[in-house]
């Protein structure tokens, strides 16, 4: 694995590559409040399990931020923030404490000559740092992707519920997860973080990905749901083809995921939706999924 950037001795941040180093180290941190780490929960979960370069070529890299406190080392304090970035992917990035914080890992990042595509935060956390990274490194950062984050509360089932049934996807689905991986990407505008194909194996390989079928057996909707990870399980993506809207499809599967996590013992199902599509941030209240807190994405240029 290639070596880590050198971290500033001016900061409580330390750079690492080592997934094993990060994981011991942060997370606790992470797990402490599994929804609003949901991301970073859900990513680091899926390097252990698919493998490093899952989402990319190049080395992922983590970051870890302590407290410092002076009676300990660096790596005994406790944990304050954390991050990961998937080269060629946004930096993902946990809740912190102030600005101040922020541009201290912007300082550390732009004088280990790293330069990320973006970054993705809940978005208080966001904004602080894509205004560092601009006053630090001249480049632009604009909002790519205003979110917000869904934790179900009661479910409530669509009524009446449309025609069909659930099932959990196999192998023989594989062609058709793939295809329609890049049909919710395209249609949302937001690059894939993984292969369509690597994705659908990685879903299938622990009953990720549900279908939701007509009487006669197709397949007329899709959602996805994350392992469970401390907890918590992410419904990512949901997927209906554009001509099959409309049909109470997308609420009927998104049932199906939910229940099928809360059955599995999950204390959380969580979800993002696309803060400027009003019709999907109904959907998902009608059905008992409450505001967590907002999330954006800001991506940068030069």
């Amino acid at each position: 694995m290639a070596s880590s950037p050198p971290s500033s001795p001016y900061s409580g941040w330390q750079l690492t590559s080592d997934l094993d180093e990060f994981h011991s180290r942060a997370g606790a941190f992470l797990r402490s409040a599994p929804a609003l780490h949901t991301a970073l929960l859900s990513v680091t979960d899926m390097l252990r399990t698919r493998g490093l370069h899952v989402y990319g070529e190049s080395d992922p890299l983590f970051g870890i931020r302590t407290g410092g406190d002076g009676a300990r080392g660096p790596r005994e304090a406790s944990v304050s923030g954390a991050f990961l970035w998937t080269p060629p992917h946004f930096l993902a990035l946990s809740p912190l404490a102030d600005e101040a914080v922020a541009d201290e890992l912007a300082g550390v990042l732009a004088d280990a000559g790293l330069e990320p595509a973006g970054v993705g935060a809940e978005s208080a956390t966001a904004a602080a740092f894509a205004a560092a990274w601009e006053r630090r490194t001249k480049a632009d950062a604009a909002v790519s992707f205003p979110q917000r984050l869904y934790r179900l509360g009661t479910l409530t089932p669509p009524d009446p519920a449309p025609e069909g049934s659930a099932r959990v996807a196999t192998d023989a689905d594989r062609a058709l997860l793939a295809r329609w991986h890049g049909e919710f990407h395209e249609a949302i505008g937001e690059k894939a973080g993984m292969d369509a194909g690597e994705w659908a194996d990685a879903r299938i390989s622990y009953g990720g990905a549900t279908l939701w079928e007509a009487p006669d057996g197709t397949p007329v909707a899709m959602a996805g749901n994350t392992r469970q990870v401390a907890g918590q399980v992410r419904v990512a993506p949901v997927y209906t083809p554009a001509h099959l809207r409309g049909r109470g499809y997308a609420g009927a599967v998104t049932t199906a995921v939910s229940r099928a996590a809360l059955a599995a013992g999950a204390a959380e199902v969580l979800l993002f939706t696309d803060v400027g599509n009003p019709t999907s941030n109904e959907l998902y209240q009608r059905l008992g999924f409450r505001p967590v807190r907002d999330f954006t994405q800001y991506s940068f240029t030069r």
